[in-house]
């Protein structure tokens, strides 16, 4: 019988058993912190074939079982989390649900939940209750503080906080989701989001030099762009593939993106600045509530240029003459992305709160940062219909975006890969540096909001 109020200071004999399918970067995260805080029973499998080296990488790890497949954990775990791709959730499932215990509680660590639901309730019997859950963040960032997304969607009250037992080590911000809510709101704050970023890295590796080094995109926003660019790109491609092709409100998303950065652009070629000033304004209007001939105020949610240039990639200055003031940009991503999502009547702010992954509250903030100061949102203007200096870049970057999103409405994850994979091999080099400051970015950024409210 499950007991809701357990905890990893109880006896071992009394501690539950914790069972995890899948032992990648968050599947491993997952072991990490709890056998950290003191659960003593958790059993672990991958692959078969990875048997013997996950064996040996946790080798007298305090708590940590290692099995050779998922039947041996889900016969005698009381609770099993599947942390396994999106794409192979249904074989997976199929595979080992019909081993669960009686009356477990099963969980899914998908970064979409239409398939996971489809296979749970297709392959695990009547009397295993389902809650299911996902960190909206990566395996490098700590959970201390995040949102933790939980699914009650087939279980009494008395497991749902078991669940939140097990996970109350992790120190998270809970957030109660149905499945159908979930991949809605995880459209809105990953989706596009990501598409954005993979478009810039795909146009700056088309120009076959690092940005940062050409003298342009250093300081400031610029910071944001390119060290969160490169963090996504040190990641596997199937963390984001899975989101952008499974979820239906993502390739919706992710289409509305490139048609407005190419409508954008297409009002540059022509010279029309005021109709592109006209259309930036309405959709500044529409996301921030200003209207015009308001000025948008103090930036609220978000960091200093000042503070920003500290985690300049290479430790360049913040532009070519050192004087702090970053170089015009048209800035076309960040007009996309608040056109993107003003034409879908998607509020941002309203996923702050409720799920916002770090990489969103940083590309939220840098929207902000610019749409709300006039000064700069007309020189991002100014600079998209009159210097050519960034033409070239933003030509490659509308060419990127119709890339990414036809690859994604072709739902072919191979071809995902390819594109992610060749993108990520020209910055390689430079992971390790932008993972540091990728860090150092989202920890900034935490602190600066905890200490505004």
């Amino acid at each position: 019988m499950i007991s809701a109020n357990v905890s990893p200071s109880d006896p071992t004999e009394q501690q539950p058993t914790i069972g995890l399918i899948g032992m990648g970067a968050m599947g491993s995260m997952y072991a990490k912190y709890l056998s950290g805080a003191g659960w003593n029973k958790i059993s672990v499998c991958d692959r078969p074939e990875k048997f013997e080296s996950l064996k040996e990488a946790y080798k007298g790890v305090a708590g940590i079982t290692v099995h050779p497949d998922g039947h041996a954990v889900s016969r005698i775990s009381d609770f099993i989390m599947y942390s396994v791709e999106a794409e192979y959730i249904d074989k997976v499932v199929a595979q080992y649900g019909p081993s669960t215990k009686l009356g477990a509680i099963v969980a899914g660590q998908t970064s979409v939940k239409a398939p996971e639901k489809e296979a749970f309730e297709k392959y695990l019997p009547p009397d295993v209750n389902i809650v299911s859950l996902h960190s909206m963040h990566g395996p490098t960032v700590s959970p201390v503080g995040q949102p933790l997304v939980v699914i009650q969607h087939r279980a009494p009250d008395e497991c749902l906080h078991f669940v939140e037992s097990i996970f109350r080590c992790f120190h998270p911000r809970f957030v109660y989701l149905t499945y159908e809510d979930h991949d809605l709101v995880t459209a809105n704050v990953q989706a596009v989001t990501h598409a954005a970023f993979l478009t810039m890295g795909t146009a700056w590796a088309a120009r076959r030099s690092y940005p940062w080094e050409r003298n342009q995109y250093v300081g400031g926003i610029e910071t944001v762009k390119v060290n969160i660019m490169l963090r996504i790109y040190a990641n596997k491609w199937h963390v984001y593939a899975g989101l952008a092709i499974l979820n239906p409100s993502a390739k919706v998303q992710i289409d509305t993106y490139s048609s407005s950065a190419t409508d954008l652009f297409k009002l540059m070629l022509a010279g029309d600045a005021e109709a592109l000033r006209d259309r930036v304004y309405a959709a500044r209007e529409k996301v921030f509530g200003i209207r015009p001939g308001e000025e948008g105020g103090a930036n609220t949610i978000f960091l200093t240029e000042d503070v920003l240039d500290q985690f300049t990639i290479g430790g360049r200055p913040a532009s070519p003459t050192g004087t702090g003031t970053p170089n015009t940009n048209s800035h076309l991503s960040l007009l996309a992305m608040v056109d993107c999502w003003a034409r879908l009547s998607i509020q941002p702010f309203d996923h702050l709160q409720l799920a916002a992954t770090p990489v969103f509250r940083m590309w939220i903030g840098v929207a902000e940062y610019l749409f709300r100061s006039t000064k700069r949102l007309d020189a991002a203007i100014h600079t998209a219909v009159h210097d050519v200096t960034y033409r070239s870049d933003d030509l490659e970057f509308v060419i990127a975006a119709c890339g990414w999103s036809q690859c994604v409405a072709f739902g072919d994850f191979q071809l995902y890969k390819e594109r992610f994979e060749k993108t990520a091999s020209f910055f390689e080099a430079r992971f390790e540096e932008a993972n540091k400051l990728g860090g150092a970015m989202i920890k900034a950024i935490l602190e600066s909001n905890s200490m505004s409210k």
